[in-house]
């Protein structure tokens, strides 16, 4: 579907910054999202199947070799441990889950292990399986799909106008090419980026035409969450009128790409209605649980604040045999048909889902080689002024007391 606006109107759209103006346009993409995927939801949730140590220089991360933040480590998981996790996500509600790993790409021993790893979920549990493992070849995304693997998620970041800035080691052109691959082998793919790197008005509206110039089945927004010690550690967190937004105007610039709000979700919208304001915004879902190296919502509160707006969060039975969430609009009738898996626990705390407070080392580098870009990292002054401002607070890492990997 093509968009339903034009870059000059999305830029238009960009400079509105009364609350007003931008609950109207909020209501504007609501409307597009019901008209193309009326109540149906589509909640996905992640395992950090590998973390640390990356060799990439990417300037949000602080797995990053060049990165002064400790470094968040865990050893590539079992295909057991990867089934543990995602049988927790199943049991807190999710549709799907993504198998993620660090780095541009993966050995061939830990390559293996991811797709024994899909291959226990999809015989299992009754997800939809995703996999985010760098960059892969033709041959890679053909295996990925064999294994049961329907979904590959593979950012660009930012706009390629802007792209030098956040990294230097990782090429734009490497980034589409691993998209072709994926798409070349019939998998769905996974595309989107980060807001509030550094990137001007202008190259936000880029980065979301060049989205819709590729044509993702799903687009992962996220919204930086600065970590100190990165080149980014010292931005502010994005206001949240500004990012509502910024995922309404996606929304009408992509109106039939699977949209979900992930990374930096919490910090940047807080506590309170921005959250659900944001579904309105466009938002097919969330991701559940944790993130990657940070802490994330109980998924029994995201299911509620989606159900508050009339959207079904029902699990899903069919084993993910349509990749695509189903619109069950048409056949539910009154209370929602049960499942086998609802009888299994709903809430975060009852279930072993990924979580990086517990299960991830946070090691100091000894020594960390300047960035190839010759930026400094930033955000770990002693000085509170040279700090990021906070509008609200931070998620802390709890100190782990074992390694799970």
């Amino acid at each position: 579907m093509p968009p339903l606006i034009t870059p000059d109107e999305a830029l238009r759209l960009g400079e509105i910054e009364d609350h007003a103006g931008i609950e109207a346009l909020v209501e504007r993409a609501w409307r597009v999202r019901l008209e193309n995927f009326e109540d149906s939801t589509d909640m996905c949730s992640l395992v950090n199947a590998k973390s640390g140590g990356c060799a990439e220089d990417c300037g949000f991360c602080a797995q990053s070799r060049f990165a002064e933040a400790d470094t968040p480590m865990h050893a590539m998981m079992t295909p057991e441990q990867i089934l543990e996790h995602a049988q927790a996500a199943e049991a807190a509600g999710a549709h799907r889950f993504c198998m993620v790993t660090q780095g541009q790409g993966l050995s061939k021993r830990d390559f293996e292990n991811i797709l024994e790893g899909a291959r226990l979920v999809a015989d299992q549990t009754n997800l939809k399986r995703c996999a985010s493992v760098g960059h892969i070849s033709a041959e890679r995304a053909h295996k990925l799909k064999d294994a049961g693997i329907q979904r590959v998620h593979h950012n660009v970041e930012t706009a390629e106008s802007y792209y030098p800035e956040v990294t230097s080691t990782v090429r734009y052109e490497g980034r589409l090419r691993t998209i072709d691959a994926v798409r070349d082998a019939g998998l769905e793919t996974c595309v989107g980026g980060i807001l509030n790197l550094g990137e001007s008005r202008e190259q936000r509206v880029e980065m979301a035409f060049q989205l819709a110039e590729i044509d993702p089945t799903s687009v992962p927004i996220n919204l930086l969450n600065p970590r100190p010690g990165t080149k980014f550690g010292d931005r502010d967190y994005m206001d949240p009128w500004e990012a509502v937004k910024w995922i309404a105007i996606f929304r009408l610039i992509m109106p039939a790409a699977l949209f979900r709000l992930c990374g930096g979700r919490n910090e940047n919208l807080g506590d309170g209605e921005f959250h659900s304001m944001a579904v309105r915004a466009g938002l097919n879902g969330v991701m559940m649980g944790n993130f990657l190296t940070t802490l994330g919502s109980d998924p029994e509160d995201d299911r509620a604040m989606f159900e508050a707006l009339g959207l079904n969060t029902a699990r899903q039975s069919d084993n993910g045999a349509n990749p695509r969430p189903d619109n069950r609009s048409g056949w539910l009738e009154g209370e929602t048909p049960a499942t086998p898996v609802d009888r299994l626990i709903n809430r975060l705390d009852e279930a072993p889902m990924w979580d990086p407070s517990t299960q991830l080392r946070h090691r100091p580098k000894a020594s960390v080689p300047p960035r190839p870009d010759g930026a400094p990292n930033r955000g770990l002054g002693p000085d509170p002024d040279e700090l990021p401002t906070q509008e609200f607070p931070a998620l802390v890492f709890i100190e782990p007391e074992r390694d799970a990997a």
